[in-house]
């Protein structure tokens, strides 16, 4: 049985059923706007309320997990304590969710989305796009790579923390996933966390990137029941032709 990564929000909001929250573990606060492509995404759905991650890849685009999907979407860009303003914020309204026409919520096959922003953002030292991989260029496994979020710093505890944290990554094998996890499809999905290195294995906002040499690889998108390594993130690579194909529809 497989669980989608959501985060809760720092007051008592309800998740989706079934939902997990997200977790950094192991990590570290990172730098204040080290990766400028961060967004937040507060997502309404009905009378509940959850959290994402996101990648700024336009300056009206920011990408993330179909699993995220809500009747509105607001994106936070250029934060680093999201529980407080801070003057780098940039606050805009999703104006269309783009989900992959395939995307699968039972198996979770192709969670990914497009976020269509209602502005533009201003790119400055705190905001910036991040770069997309080559398509279908995979990622070679021990390959080290990153990622960042909002959510739980402790799998004890619910709390979760303001500031943005951020965990080391290993890009694993795909025979890892594919021989515990039925639903895992290595056409779309990434196997990404050593389970025996859980003290800096993480699982971070739904949604969020894994970045592996500057370029986001993959997005967080699901792990085993049990919440240990490894987990399972959307292959960005597949997806290339799809996302520039929609983007530029989207510029018109």
């Amino acid at each position: 049985m497989q669980v989608q990564i959501l985060l809760l929000l720092p007051i008592a909001f309800l998740l989706p059923p079934g939902a997990r929250s997200g977790q950094i573990i192991g990590g570290q606060e990172a730098e204040p706007h080290s990766r400028p492509y961060m967004a937040y995404l507060h997502i309404q759905h009905a009378m509940k309320a959850f959290k994402c991650g996101g990648l700024l890849v336009k300056p009206n685009v920011v990408l993330t997990a179909a699993h995220c999907q809500g009747e509105s979407i607001t994106v936070i860009l250029g934060a680093h304590n999201i529980s407080q303003w801070e003057p780098s914020q940039q606050v805009l309204q999703v104006q269309r969710q783009i989900p992959h026409p395939q995307y699968n919520d039972t198996h979770d096959d192709n969670d990914i989305m497009i976020l269509q922003l209602q502005g533009e953002a201003h790119r400055n030292k705190y905001v910036d796009f991040i770069k997309l991989p080559a398509t279908k260029r995979r990622v070679r496994p021990k390959t080290k790579c990153s990622v960042a979020g909002w959510g739980r710093t402790d799998p004890r505890s619910k709390q979760t923390t303001g500031t943005l944290q951020e965990a080391h990554m290993v890009v694993m094998e795909d025979a890892n996933c594919s021989e515990t996890l039925l639903d895992y499809d290595a056409a779309t999905m990434m196997c990404v966390g050593d389970p025996d290195k859980g003290s800096i294995s993480s699982k971070g906002d739904s949604g969020g990137p894994l970045v592996c040499g500057g370029k986001a690889q993959g997005i967080v998108s699901w792990g085993p029941e049990d919440g240990n390594p490894p987990d399972v993130y959307t292959r960005v690579s597949t997806f290339v032709p799809w996302i520039k194909e929609t983007m530029r529809k989207l510029q018109g």
